[in-house]
């Protein structure tokens, strides 16, 4: 049986190309990665969406916007071995507008991983949603022989992402996103929908037999467990083995 799953920053045509350069040796041994996304707005919501409050039913920045972006990471950059987190709650109440209340909330707002991964390099993720000016999306490569570096307005899984890199020098250019990694039709919007059209047909190839790549049911357990293991690692205060060996 197919599964597919929503981590539909997998078929972003720049997030694909970053993990084809570093497959291929464009950063030589890859040492250390960063990533960065600050997103703004956390200090109201409608009463359509203060349900995100409680951290018990799971919709939160922790799941939505770290998972995603994590995700992104981890399919570039190899999986993780440990992680030491901290999560916190840094604006304990929302204005909810349409009702004029202060509400309580639990969920995280702000994250912070630092981690080894599976093949010895340093990674080191802030996640959060901040008041005013959040700026987007941040993620580096840094390897012996060159740095990647993604960068989007937004985030890796709904907006436009920049790639750019540098080898044996300090200066970033630009680098061109090649057309093998566009798989939908011009007709098809850019935006939010993009990437989704883009694993769905990934999905459709996969189901007619063709050669596909796209996330699937399992792709979706790993990811949690890496987020369980942030959580136990917060609430316990000890960085966790999330190797699996």
């Amino acid at each position: 049986m197919r599964t597919i799953v929503g981590l539909q920053s997998r078929t972003a045509p720049a997030v694909m190309h970053m993990k084809e350069l570093v497959e291929a040796g464009y950063v030589g041994e890859v040492l250390s990665c960063s990533l960065r996304q600050i997103t703004s707005g956390v200090l109201t919501r409608d009463s359509g969406r203060t349900w995100q409050r409680e951290v018990e039913l799971g919709a939160n920045t922790l799941t939505i916007s770290a998972g995603h972006a994590i995700d992104a990471l981890r399919f570039v950059a190899g999986d993780f071995a440990r992680v030491s987190a901290k999560l916190t709650t840094q604006v304990p109440q929302w204005h909810e507008t349409d009702t004029d209340v202060m509400v309580d909330v639990t969920s995280p707002d702000t994250i912070l991983v630092n981690g080894t991964l599976e093949n010895g390099a340093i990674a080191s993720v802030f996640v959060a949603n901040i008041p005013w000016g959040g700026n987007g999306l941040t993620m580096e490569i840094f390897g012996r022989n060159g740095t990647l570096t993604a960068t989007s307005g937004g985030s890796t899984n709904v907006g436009n992402v920049r790639l750019e890199g540098a080898q044996g020098s300090n200066d970033l250019a630009e680098i061109d996103i090649p057309v093998h990694h566009t798989y939908v039709g011009e007709e098809t919007p850019k935006g939010p929908p993009f990437n989704v059209g883009q694993m769905y047909d990934q999905f459709g190839k996969g189901i007619q037999g063709d050669d596909s790549s796209h996330p699937d049911f399992d792709t979706a357990v790993e990811l949690h467990v890496l987020i369980d293991a942030m959580r136990q690692s917060s609430e316990e205060r000890r960085e966790i083995d999330v190797s699996g060996g």
